[in-house]
């Protein structure tokens, strides 16, 4: 092979060379800018996803809150500052039966998902609503089942107390401090709505007081 023939096939393997190498460089350039993309996508997506979930959370939040404002339909109200929180020793009139707040005894009724099956006294069930309890009454309207499954989600809760209450008006009534609820079934939704509304809420006189340590139905 001559001299130019040699430097020609040269010329063109280096040509060659030079040309996959760009190629190289080229496909080294798309890859990257591929890359880069997608990092982008999936960082944009989750900075989307986590302030939809923030959103979300947030939405959430004041929903729960707004619904905590909300009374329980059905329900009444009286004005704490209306409802004495004197001890004292005598009996009590109380205006509504079951009392839901007023002047009391000392000692509280035990109250830590407490069911009595005996009549307890008011001055001393009103001590536990200061605490924050919720007190389930009922009377003789109230089927076997019912006062069970009352009996049960009591047992269950703390902060709450069960009685009898022989001469209220409503079949199951629930109790907080200045509030009242009158249901005639165990299974009405509101039960459970009023207890996790009440059960320490915001109306307690004195949150964080103990419900254990009480008296206990003799």
């Amino acid at each position: 092979m001559s001299k130019t023939s040699k430097k020609a096939a040269s010329s063109a393997r280096k040509e060659r060379i030079e040309e996959m190498r760009r190629a190289e460089r080229a496909r080294e350039r798309r890859n990257r800018i591929l890359t880069i993309g997608l990092s982008t996508v999936i960082v944009a997506g989750l900075v989307g996803w986590g302030a939809y979930a923030l959103n979300s959370a947030n939405e959430k939040e004041e929903q729960q809150a707004a619904a905590a404002k909300e009374p329980v339909r059905g329900e009444k109200t009286w004005e704490a500052k209306k409802l004495g929180r004197n001890h004292v020793t005598s009996t009590v009139s109380y205006p509504m039966k079951p009392p839901v707040g007023g002047d009391h005894h000392q000692a509280w009724m035990t109250c830590d998902g407490t069911v009595y099956t005996k009549a307890v006294a008011h001055e001393n069930a009103v001590h536990s609503l200061e605490h924050g309890a919720v007190w389930i009454t009922y009377n003789d309207k109230a089927s076997d089942a019912d006062v069970k499954k009352l009996a049960d989600k009591v047992g269950s809760t703390p902060y709450t107390l069960m009685s009898p209450e022989k001469d209220q008006a409503g079949a199951v009534m629930l109790s907080a401090w200045g509030r009242q609820l009158t249901v005639f079934s165990a299974s009405d939704p509101r039960v459970q709505k009023f207890l996790g509304k009440y059960v320490q809420g915001a109306q307690t006189p004195e949150p964080g007081a103990p419900c254990s340590g009480g008296l206990k139905a003799t």
